[in-house]
C-alpha cells in the first residue's frame, strides 16, 4: 500500500518543531510555576489552602466564571442564530460589535462597565432604587465576565450553524416534527460540541480575567476579591511562592474542569459524527 502523500512533507521535523515550540511557550513556564510552588512545602501549602480569604476568592472566581459561561451559551447561541439565519438592517454592524471585547483593552471595558453600573452611573442610578446593586458586587463581576466571554461562544457556534443545511429542518417538518422537536433532536445535537467548546473558552477566559473585573469588583476581602487579585497582591509583597501556589491551585482546578469538558465534547462528537476544530 503506497503511503498517502501530504501537502506539507517532513512529519518528523514538523512534529519536533511543534513540540519544541509548545514546550518553550507553555510547558516550561508551567513547569517553572509548579517548581516554584514547591518551595512553600506541605505546611505552607496547607496554610494557603486553609486560608479562608484565598478559598473565598477562588470560590468567587470559579463561580462567577461558571455562571457567566452558562449565560453566554444561551445568549451566544441566540445571537449566532440571528446572525446566521436572518437578514436585518445593521447586521454587519452587529456582527462586528461581537468582536469588540477582543479588541477593547480589558481595563477600558472594566472602567466603562463601572461607570455605567455604579450608583451614579447611567444605568446604575435606576437600578439601585430598585434594590439592584451591580457595581462592587459579585453580580458586577459576572456581568464583566459575560461581556468578555460572549464572543467565544458566538464565534464558535456561528460556523457550525452556517453548515447546518436548512433542508434537514424542512424534511423533519414535512415528516410531522414540530419546532420544538426539530430544535431538540436535530439542531441542538449538532451544535452541542460547538457549544461545549464555546463554554470551555468563555469559562477559561473568565477564571483568569483580571483587567475588566478589577474595577467593577471593588476588591472587598471575602466579598468581591477575585483569585487573580490575590496573586497580584502576593507578587507585590514579593511572596512569589504563595503567588505561584495560588496559580497552581487555579491551574489544576481549571485543567480538571476543562479535561472533563473535552471528554464530554469528544463523546458528543462521536454521537453526532461531527468534530469541532
Amino acid at each position: 500500500m503506497s503511503q498517502r502523500s501530504r501537502v506539507l512533507p517532513g512529519f518528523g521535523l514538523s512534529l519536533g518543531f511543534t513540540l519544541a515550540y509548545l514546550s518553550l511557550i507553555v510547558l516550561i513556564p508551567l513547569s517553572a510555576v509548579f517548581i516554584k510552588s514547591l518551595g512553600v512545602g506541605w505546611e505552607g501549602l496547607w496554610e494557603i489552602l486553609s486560608s479562608q480569604r484565598i478559598l473565598k476568592s477562588l470560590q468567587l472566581s470559579f463561580t462567577t466564571a461558571l455562571i457567566a459561561a452558562l449565560i453566554n451559551v444561551v445568549f451566544g447561541l441566540l445571537l449566532a442564530w440571528c446572525l446566521v439565519r436572518y437578514t436585518f438592517p445593521g447586521k454587519r454592524i452587529v456582527d462586528a460589535l461581537v468582536d469588540l471585547p477582543f479588541a477593547l483593552p480589558t481595563a477600558v471595558a472594566g472602567i466603562a462597565l463601572t461607570s455605567l453600573y455604579a450608583s451614579t452611573g447611567w444605568i446604575g442610578q435606576y437600578l439601585e432604587p430598585l434594590g439592584i446593586k451591580v457595581a462592587y458586587t459579585p453580580l458586577g463581576i459576572t456581568l464583566a465576565l459575560i461581556f468578555i466571554g460572549l464572543p467565544f461562544v458566538v464565534r464558535t457556534v456561528q460556523p457550525v450553524l452556517s453548515d447546518i443545511e436548512t433542508e434537514l429542518e424542512e424534511a423533519a417538518s414535512a415528516l410531522g416534527a414540530n419546532r420544538f422537536q426539530i430544535v431538540r433532536k436535530i439542531i441542538l445535537p449538532i451544535l452541542f460540541p460547538a457549544l461545549l467548546t464555546g463554554f470551555a473558552l468563555a469559562f477559561a477566559r473568565g477564571v483568569g480575567e483580571y483587567g475588566s473585573v478589577i474595577f467593577i469588583a471593588g476588591n472587598q476581602p471575602f466579598k468581591t476579591e477575585i483569585a487573580p487579585l490575590m496573586i497580584i497582591s502576593r507578587l507585590e509583597e514579593y511572596d512569589y511562592a504563595a503567588a505561584t501556589t495560588i496559580a497552581v491551585i487555579m491551574l489544576v482546578i481549571s485543567f480538571v474542569i476543562l479535561l472533563f469538558i473535552n471528554l464530554l465534547q469528544a463523546w458528543a462528537s462521536r454521537r453526532t459524527g461531527r468534530t469541532v476544530k
